[in-house]
């Protein structure tokens, strides 16, 4: 079975609207109430659409509200049964500070099919498309995985480009790039748009990798799912973390996850920018209207769409 079609537009729209949620908080200084501002907007479209649907990637646990949490039912409960991803806010920072690449995030599954990773730390490696099947793995270590992609892409190791979001905790991988002499690019905030980077041919990025957040993990998976790329995961747990991934149905906390253990079947993914990014532009005000740029896919129909639209305010 597939996503209904019908739903594709529903879904652009609600990622349209908590882009607009956040869009008053550009450059502001206050990162939760542009949060909030997504949050609010994506809560209030999700409930508009006609579908038993359930949050199964959200922001955080349901003591949290109002922010959309983990199990949190949306939608009119009548429909198709979907598991929903989301981020309605992916680079609070960027909003914050009026810097590129903020954007509002949603995937969609049939239930059952989107793994329900909890707001823990991810372990990620992602490369793009026309590679072969699981080619690189966490637990290779960085020169091994940068030689096995240099030659697959027939690509010299020198030209190869490592996208890493810039952190402490990344220095020795970082320090494993430069000695291979492999051009870094990286990111402060953005971990989705960074992981779905390594499939746009424009951003000329041949790899990502790092750890970053575990919902942030699934969200790119379902894009590059949708985009023939690959990701493998592996969840970065403290003691007390481990038994809410027992919860969530995590048996094996050491367990990798490749594409297909994440995202089963059909799935819709949806990012609306807030401000300008490198794959669609962020929201503009037009006086009486919003001008939105989406970038929407849905695998089973092989849609791959950059979509502008307008909102009336």
């Amino acid at each position: 079975m597939s996503i209904d079609k019908d739903y594709f537009e529903k879904f652009i729209k609600t990622t349209e609207k908590a882009a607009i949620g956040a869009f008053p908080y550009i450059g502001k200084g206050d990162k939760i109430a542009a949060d909030q501002g997504s949050v609010d907007m994506m809560r209030e479209e999700l409930n508009k659409i006609e579908m038993h649907g359930q949050v199964v990637i959200g922001e955080g646990e349901m003591d949290e509200a109002p922010m959309l949490y983990i199990g949190e039912k949306v939608g009119k409960k009548n429909g198709q049964y979907l598991d929903i991803a989301l981020d309605p806010l992916e680079g609070t920072n960027f909003v914050a500070k009026n810097l590129p690449n903020a954007f509002s995030m949603l995937a969609v599954c049939e239930k059952g099919n989107l793994f329900s990773a909890p707001d823990t730390y991810m372990e990620k490696i992602a490369v793009g498309p026309n590679l072969p099947k699981n080619l690189l793995d966490l637990d290779y270590s960085v020169e091994k995985n940068i030689r096995l992609l240099s030659d697959a892409k027939n690509k010299d190791i020198k030209k190869l480009t490592a996208c890493v979001l810039k952190r402490s905790r990344h220095d020795k991988i970082v320090q494993s790039l430069k000695r291979l002499n492999v051009n870094i690019k990286f990111i402060s905030d953005g971990d989705v748009s960074g992981a779905i980077s390594v499939a746009d041919p424009k951003t000329n990025v041949d790899i990502y990798l790092g750890i970053g957040g575990g919902p942030e993990g699934v969200l790119a998976a379902a894009a590059l799912s949708c985009l023939g790329g690959q990701i493998q995961t592996r969840l970065v747990l403290e003691e007390d973390q481990k038994k809410r991934a027992n919860k969530l149905g995590v048996q094996d906390v050491k367990k990798k996850y490749n594409i297909d253990d994440m995202i089963k079947g059909d799935v819709m993914f949806f990012a609306t920018a807030i401000t300008n990014g490198e794959i669609v532009d962020g929201v503009k005000d037009l006086g009486k209207k919003y001008e939105v740029s989406t970038f929407a896919l849905h695998k089973e129909l092989n849609i791959f769409k950059k979509i502008k639209n307008y909102h009336l305010k």
